[in-house]
Formats: structure tokens, C-alpha cells, sequence
């Protein structure tokens, strides 16, 4: 294959759902999905006509459901773009940051929205049990590993919310295909993979396949326009860090979805031989500086995961024309600097982030591409009418 009270022995209200395999065994589990009395799209929620139904998912296992779940906490971005895009927004009560969530590409699809500012906000100087409690969702859409890998979590504390509330049904780590060493198992999707899952535990397995044909024939379009290997840009993805005038080095083609809109449009890493590392306080690896870009010296430069939210250090990367050695470098001569598309994205998010990237890496194949944030100019790759009728449900059998 290619984010009221605790109580141990408490009953609780959710008898509907029920977790459908033990979280050890969720690797041997992993490789297939099954899903048992689906009846066609059920856009409406309620039980399926064949009863109950199971997801098999890494690392969870299966998951089974006696009914479409109708309050999903949730934590990380690209969870939620599923969601959305598989026309579960309101179903959404929670986000790890809800303040961070950017829905600019809702705007250019009618009908689809997802309002963040009624949403419960899961980080506060970490992730409280309590708080799982308190929102009784139907489902969890946060990885069980994730979780207990960097917050207080233990295994007892997820079997606990488990048997209390509801089952967890997410899979984060096939963003970068790189999971905890305790997790041996572990099975790694792609964004349509997963898509594939979660339209299954929400019975609208047809919106995830006709989302999928969007992004396949827009891809296919794509490619046949695109030139021979060794004529493809040399494009390096980075994050500027200015105090230390140095950047965090990204693949390209690296695998997870976190490349998902930069890896199927075949450009060439020129940043391949070197180490990569994930952008933090306290990591040392994965930054080269600015002599060592120069040397290198790409054709393009993306930076990493900021079209939708620009910061300070997208300012300052713009602004390598101001400095003595970044003003040297091809990309920053020939005004070839782009903020790359978000690293957790659902399918809304990657087809447009498809077209915006083949846009910065091939302009003079597919048009020029717009500044940050301004999503008014995407949408000439594909049908955004489509997108937001597959979305909502309406459309014709095919």
C-alpha cells in the first residue's frame, strides 16, 4: 500500500459502538478492510440495512459499529478534512488546535463549510482525559499510538476511554510512514487509503471513490503534460529559520501523505543527499545553511506547509532577496519561491494543493500560481462544482 468523571467500571450510554479488536493485535489486522452490511450510500446516517458493520484499520485493528457515528472528536487537521470531505462536518466537535484550522478551500466549494469556533479546543498544555468524558463522542479520530507516544496516555488509559465512551479510529503516522519503534506493526496508508476507511465507518463509500476519480483525473492530466525526467525542476522544500539563518530540509518525494500534493508531480529532490528531520526546538538534524543551499543552488524553492497560514518565517523566506547569499540563489533570482501546500491534508485539501503545486513547480505547462491564501484562482484543474456536489451527496450514479 502505497491530531464527566474517570471511572474504570461505570456502564455508559455508548452500547451502539463498540471496539472490535484488542490494540496489540492491530498489525496483524491491518492489511485488509472489511466492511459488513453496507447498503450503497447512506448519507443520512442511522444503522445500515444489514445491521452492523466493521473497519479494519492499523493500528486499531477492526472497529466495529452497530451505527454511522454522529459526534466524532477529533484532533488533527487532516482527520478533519476527511470528515468534511465525506460530507461529515457537523459531526465534528473537536480539534487538537481549533484556531489553526484553515478552511480557505471550503470558500470556493458552495455549500461546504466547517465552523471552528464552536469546537473544542483538545490541547491545553497537553490533553486531559477528563475532556473525553465530557464530549461522549461516538467515535475518536485520533491515533491511539500517537497519542500515548508524546502525551501522559498509557495503554490503560486508552483501553479505559475504549470501554467507557467509544473506540478510537484514526491513523496518523502514515503522514511521514514513520511510526515508534513499540510499534512494530504498524501499517502505513495513503490519504486515499485512508479516505477509503473512514467513508466505510461513515456508509458513504461512494463519496470517497468520486472524490478519489477527481484527484486521479486531474493527476492524469498532469502528467501527460509533464516533460521528460531530466527536464523537470530541481526543487527543494525547506523552512527558514532566520535567527539561525539555516533551513530545515524536507523531501520532496518522500513517502506519507505529508507529500501528497509534491510527490505525484515527479519533480527532482535537489535536496535528496541530505538528512532530513522534523522541524523543532531541539533537533540538530535535517538543516543546512544558506552557503550549503548555495551550493546546491535549486530551481525552485518551497516552503514547507504555510500557503494556507503564512507566517513570520514565510516573510522572511520571501524576503532571501534582501539577504547577501540567499540573494544569490537561482530560485530567489528568477522569483521562483512558493509557501508549499499543508502537510495534513484530507482530500479536499490535496486536490486543491494538487493543482496549486503543479502551478509553482511548471507555470509555463499549467498557468501561473496564486499568492497565499488566495484561492479564488484554483479550481482550473478541476470541477470545484463537482467537488461540492460529491461532498453534499448529489449526484447521479454513474
Amino acid at each position: 500500500m502505497s491530531e464527566d468523571t474517570a471511572s474504570g467500571g461505570e456502564p455508559t450510554r455508548r452500547d451502539t459502538l463498540k471496539y472490535g479488536g484488542a490494540l496489540a493485535a492491530g498489525g496483524a489486522m491491518a492489511g485488509c478492510s472489511d466492511l459488513v452490511g453496507q447498503d450503497g450510500e447512506n448519507g443520512s446516517g442511522g444503522t445500515p440495512s444489514g445491521g452492523s458493520y466493521s473497519v479494519t484499520m492499523s493500528p486499531m485493528g477492526t472497529v466495529e459499529f452497530d451505527a454511522v457515528p454522529e459526534e466524532a472528536v477529533v484532533y488533527s487537521n487532516h482527520d478533519a478534512d476527511i470528515l468534511v470531505s465525506l460530507g461529515q462536518a457537523d459531526a465534528i466537535t473537536s480539534l487538537g488546535f481549533p484556531e489553526n484550522y484553515s478552511a480557505v478551500y471550503y470558500d470556493e466549494l458552495p455549500g461546504v463549510s466547517l465552523d471552528t469556533s464552536e469546537l473544542t479546543k483538545l490541547y491545553n498544555d497537553g490533553v486531559d482525559k477528563e475532556i473525553f468524558y465530557q464530549l461522549d463522542g461516538d467515535v475518536h479520530h485520533i491515533d491511539p499510538v500517537w497519542l500515548s507516544s508524546w502525551s501522559s496516555f498509557d495503554d490503560a488509559d486508552i483501553e479505559e476511554i475504549e470501554s467507557d465512551i467509544a473506540p478510537f479510529f484514526a491513523n496518523y503516522h502514515s503522514r511521514t510512514n514513520v511510526a515508534p519503534d513499540a510499534a512494530s506493526d504498524y501499517q502505513f496508508y495513503t490519504i486515499w487509503e485512508l479516505v477509503d476507511r473512514y467513508a466505510q465507518a461513515y456508509q458513504v463509500a461512494e463519496r470517497g471513490a468520486k472524490l478519489k476519480a477527481v484527484r486521479d483525473e486531474m493527476l492524469a492530466d498532469i502528467r501527460a503534460e509533464l516533460p521528460a525526467q531530466a527536464e523537470r525542476p530541481e526543487v527543494g522544500v525547506v523552512y527558514y529559520n532566520r535567527d539561525e539563518d539555516s533551513f530545515w530540509v524536507y523531501h520532496l518525494n518522500a513517502p506519507g501523505f505529508q507529500n501528497a500534493h509534491t510527490r505525484p508531480l515527479g519533480a527532482n529532490d535537489a535536496l535528496s543527499e541530505f538528512d532530513s528531520g522534523p522541524r523543532s526546538g531541539w533537533a540538530d538534524s535535517g538543516k543546512i545553511d544558506m552557503e550549503a543551499m548555495l551550493e546546491v543552488d535549486p530551481d525552485v524553492l518551497l516552503h514547507f506547509a504555510d500557503w494556507q497560514n503564512p507566517d513570520e518565517a514565510t516573510e522572511a523566506f520571501f524576503a532571501l532577496d534582501d539577504h547577501p547569499v540567499g540573494q544569490q540563489l537561482t530560485a530567489v533570482q528568477n522569483d521562483r519561491l512558493y509557501a508549499s501546500g499543508d502537510a495534513f491534508q484530507g482530500p479536499i485539501v490535496n486536490i486543491f494543493q494538487l493543482e496549486l503545486t503543479a502551478r509553482q513547480l511548471y507555470p509555463d505547462l499549467f498557468g501561473q500560481p496564486p499568492e497565499p491564501g488566495n484561492t479564488s484562482e484554483l479550481g482550473q484543474m478541476f470541477d470545484p462544482q463537482r467537488v461540492a456536489a460529491i461532498v453534499k451527496g448529489e449526484f447521479d450514479d454513474e
